[in-house]
């Protein structure tokens, strides 16, 4: 689509005027980019007239943490936290390397599922068991061009050897299972940063700028400080996005403990310059005080992944906190396997939820404009996209969301922004643009034919979990080792709690008191 104008919708702009409030106004888009808006406006000789009465129009969601990896899973894992679960999802022995023709499909997958809820961006933290490749990670690209969603896709990387990345284990496995693990090969901080400058050269600002590549070293426990420092200052050479996993569980925070000699992974990374405007944490429950203060004063975002966090019982974020510091916010879903759904919109809902049980001052609790920038400005500022997408402005590209207001969803019509987050499911969803381009059309992908996916999906499926089922045999010999961290971890007295229960009662219970 050259060049369009959408008339008479009601526009949540999230921009500085108008922010979360829906106004009346028209959008003028060309060559992919918002050119003009206002009321009333008159079309041009050749223009698409869009008639958005009865619709609203919101920017694109951006989702700011996820992990296409795991559509495969979708389903598969439930009641178990986040260490035990990676035994399945990111399985430490046994895994091959997956066909490129696999990683396309998986993420066509992803991407169909993900752009028909109105997610318009993914930052995508790609990760390959055992190691990611130049062919592996052009599939991904190649689905996502192909598609027309917007995304950043990483090269994920863990560079030592997984049981020195947690607390105790290494101590309680056998000591050949613990050898074949540290056998395992490992990139160095200057292959992986020589991967990642190619990456760049190849992928980044292709698809007409809706594909960047970003880096991802996986967390400060699984990465040497030479590639945490590196990959920080090779992202300042791109302005890129650095992704890493902090503080998502209780174990972590307690590794940071026995890693760093009582500092928290957080202090670590401030001390050794791995912090910047251009790095975002997945996750950041476990902080302490002075670490948001310190997430703060480095610009650093965080990803908000509340079904995800819920559903791997890692805790929950500190919201507030966050914002009174003024620390930008995104919203993820995470991965399939841990969280079951790429739909942003759920996100949405369950963090203007979950943080109205955590304190009793109701003047504190989330409010639907701030879950709302979360999901779009926030995450575009996480994903270093916020001069191009995240509001709807005159300048930025027509990423963006109809949603027809007469449906259920929009009934009794009251406040559309809380009915918005509080009532909508995506079902209201007529069309989706990307770069100005239909990739919607009343439920419809536009630039695929996602039936031909599904079938292939299909035909895969079998073969795909008879490698599942081998892995998760494979990889429990972990299992009981791993367990009893998790046990021992929850039981050690830390600065914060960040359960729904008493703490105490654990810690406790392991003093025998």
């Amino acid at each position: 689509m050259s060049a369009a104008l959408i008339r008479g919708g009601d526009v949540i702009t999230m921009d500085d005027a108008t922010h979360a409030a829906p106004v009346r106004t028209d959008i003028r888009i060309s060559d992919g980019r918002i050119t003009q808006m206002g009321p009333a406006l008159q079309a041009h000789p050749g223009e698409e007239v869009i008639d958005a009465n009865g619709l609203l129009i919101t920017p694109g969601f951006v989702n700011a943490h996820t992990h296409s990896w795991e559509y495969f899973a979708k389903g598969r894992y439930d009641n178990v936290p986040l260490e035990l679960w990676m035994l399945c999802s990111y399985p430490i022995l046994g895994a091959g390397r997956m066909s490129p023709d696999l990683i396309r499909l998986r993420s066509l997958m992803f991407a169909m599922e993900s752009m028909k809820a109105g997610v318009t961006t993914l930052i995508d933290d790609v990760l390959e068991t055992p190691g990611q490749d130049v062919d592996q990670l052009a599939a991904v690209v190649d689905a996502y061009t192909d598609i027309g969603i917007r995304a950043n896709v990483s090269g994920h990387i863990i560079n030592r050897p997984f049981v020195d990345t947690l607390p105790f284990v290494a101590d309680w496995l056998p000591d050949e299972l613990v050898r074949e693990v540290r056998a395992e090969p490992a990139l160095t901080a200057d292959e992986y940063l020589g991967f990642s400058r190619s990456a760049f050269e190849r992928h980044h600002g292709t698809a007409g700028g809706r594909i960047r590549y970003m880096l991802a070293p996986s967390g400060p426990q699984r990465c040497t400080d030479d590639l945490l420092v590196g990959a920080t200052e090779l992202a300042a050479q791109h302005d890129a996005e650095v992704h890493v996993h902090v503080l998502e569980t209780k174990t972590q925070a307690v590794t940071g403990d026995e890693l760093y000699g009582g500092r928290t992974l957080v202090q670590h990374l401030d001390e050794i310059g791995a912090l910047s405007e251009r790095t975002t944490f997945a996750h950041g429950i476990w902080v302490t005080d002075d670490d948001i203060e310190r997430i703060a004063r480095a610009g650093v975002s965080v990803s908000h992944n509340a079904i995800s966090n819920l559903k791997l019982g890692s805790g929950i974020l500190p919201w507030r906190r966050y914002r009174d510091a003024g620390v930008n916010l995104g919203l993820g879903t995470d991965g399939c396997s841990s969280s079951d759904s790429p739909r942003l919109l759920e996100v949405m809902k369950t963090a203007a939820l979950l943080h109205k049980v955590t304190e009793p001052d109701f003047e504190r609790w989330p409010t639907v404009p701030e879950v709302l920038e979360a999901a779009t400005i926030g995450g575009a500022r996480s994903g270093v996209l916020d001069h191009a997408i995240g509001s709807l402005e005159v300048g930025k590209r027509a990423d963006l969301v109809m949603f027809d207001t007469e449906t259920l969803a929009f009934m009794p019509r009251n406040r559309l922004e809380n009915q918005l987050v509080y009532s909508e499911n995506g079902s209201s969803i007529v069309r989706v643009m990307v770069d100005g381009v239909v990739t919607v059309e009343n439920g419809r992908l536009t630039r695929i034919n996602e039936d031909a996916v599904i079938a292939t999906l299909r035909e895969e499926m079998p073969g795909i979990r008879e490698e599942q089922d081998r892995l998760d045999a494979l990889n429990a010999v972990f299992a009981p080792a791993f367990t009893r961290m998790h046990a021992e971890t929850a039981a050690r007295e830390m600065p914060v709690n960040r359960w729904s229960g008493d703490e105490s009662a654990w810690v406790r219970q392991a003093a025998g008191m």
